[in-house]
């Protein structure tokens, strides 16, 4: 019996557990701090009200329920050992033959830690939840507010970095304003609602042509989104941007500029890039250690076109499957084979029948790949009920310019004692 473990059930994690699952000579051990595995590109969907984190996110268990073969673990990896090949969780250590690291990424200030308080970043639930969460409070408290500048402030949303996770949450913050609460708050002027996106380089989407993210600017404008470019921010606080000299006032501030590999990385003892993932050898595999697979958004993978692959959902895919593959081959006692990304595109939607499209040469833009993005996105997500669901939610969006999962949940909260009974207060 083979012993495999995969740490991470993200899109690397689960698709090499869907082609290990129901192998009789494999046993097979998930371990995910989470007991969920999340459909991270519809995030912003949750954090601007449009998705509720059950509609992107199904449990582990329920997926691998049918294979004896498999079990699912709920808890943290604290380290690897090599030599003896295990490794230590906060529920115990685990044996492998083989390993399969997949625990992707968390934002990176670039040495300004500091500023997640005041700008939370969006990889989590938790995360898109918060942000959420002080969206909706920003409107609240702009209701109730009779001094213009301060009400300008609260209206205010600011998305730092121009990749796709920020042009898409900003198209969306922007439809958001202007279609959807603006019908419901009536002390609100439009005019003062405004949404910036700020963005280091030169343009917006460096992966997409000049031309596609020229369309992109324009498409955000036209939702009342200020695209800044060439603007490096040099200073976060609670209600503030610097870029410069120039300081913007803002109630919500969000990170969507950087991100950073697993601390696990660090503990590995091989060659790290500048975004802290490991160099990893053409068959995923680690240098010395052969039986140790590192993918996804862990990995720097260049050997194909000498540019590191893209941390997105494509590559994750068939990086899980493709580590399954060899490892089911070197069981067979066959040679195992090179990874070779095929390139599918790049795609990210701007707000309403809004996005654009890049296959190779084939641009597109606008109505035809929004459908595009809908039905690549819709296809992708797991289990037939979120599906359903996500397509009601969508449709209701689509037609009333609602949002369905509009609700306010504060991040603190205790447990008290009141009468001898214990409560929870908010």
């Amino acid at each position: 019996m083979n012993n495999v473990v995969i740490v991470g059930c993200g899109f690397v994690g689960l698709n090499a557990a869907k082609a290990l699952a129901g192998r009789k000579n494999i046993s097979l051990k998930i371990i995910d701090r989470n007991n969920y595995h999340l459909f991270q590109p519809l995030l912003y969907q949750v954090a601007t009200a449009g998705l509720s984190p059950a509609e992107i996110a199904v449990p582990i268990r329920n997926i691998f329920s049918k294979y004896k073969n498999v079990r699912v673990v709920k808890g943290e990896v604290a380290s690897v050992d090599l030599e003896k090949k295990a490794i230590q969780t906060d529920t115990g250590e685990l044996s492998y033959d083989y390993l399969v690291l997949a625990c992707g990424v968390r934002p990176s200030y670039f040495g300004n830690e500091k500023w997640e308080q005041f700008a939370p970043g969006l990889k989590t639930i938790e995360q898109a939840t918060e942000i959420r969460r002080r969206i909706l409070t920003a409107f609240e408290k702009a209701e109730a507010e009779d001094d213009r500048k301060r009400k300008a402030q609260l209206l205010t949303f600011i998305v730092i970095g121009g990749g796709s996770t920020g042009v898409e949450l900003a198209g969306a913050i922007g439809e958001f304003s202007r279609y959807t609460l603006l019908k419901d708050f009536k002390n609100i002027d439009p005019a003062l609602a405004r949404t910036i996106l700020i963005e280091a380089g030169p343009q917006i989407l460096p992966y997409f042509s000049e031309k596609l993210s020229v369309r992109a600017t324009r498409d955000l404008e036209s939702l009342g989104v200020q695209v800044k470019t060439s603007s490096q921010v040099t200073s976060i606080d609670t209600d503030s941007v610097q870029i410069g000299k120039e300081k913007i006032y803002a109630s919500t501030i969000i990170w969507a500029a950087g991100v950073t590999a697993s601390d696990l990385n660090k503990q590995l003892g091989f060659e790290l890039d500048n975004m802290g993932r490991i160099i990893v050898e053409p068959d995923l595999s680690l240098k010395r250690n052969p039986e140790v697979f590192v993918a996804g958004d862990q990995a720097h993978f260049s050997y194909q076109t000498g540019i590191p692959l893209p941390g997105i959902a494509p590559v994750a895919l068939q990086q899980g499957k493709f580590i399954a593959k060899n490892i089911l081959r070197e069981i067979k006692g066959q040679q195992r084979v090179t990874f070779k990304y095929f390139d599918k595109g790049h795609m990210a939607t701007i707000g309403r029948r809004k996005a654009i499209l890049q296959i190779g040469k084939v641009q597109l833009s606008g109505p035809i790949a929004w459908l595009v993005w809908l039905f690549i996105h819709i296809y992708y997500l797991i289990g037939f009920k979120n599906r359903v669901f996500v397509l009601f939610q969508w449709a209701y969006s689509y037609v009333t310019f609602r949002k369905g999962a509009r609700l306010i949940v504060n991040k603190n909260w205790r447990f008290y004692k009141s009468g001898g009974k214990t409560s929870n207060k908010f």
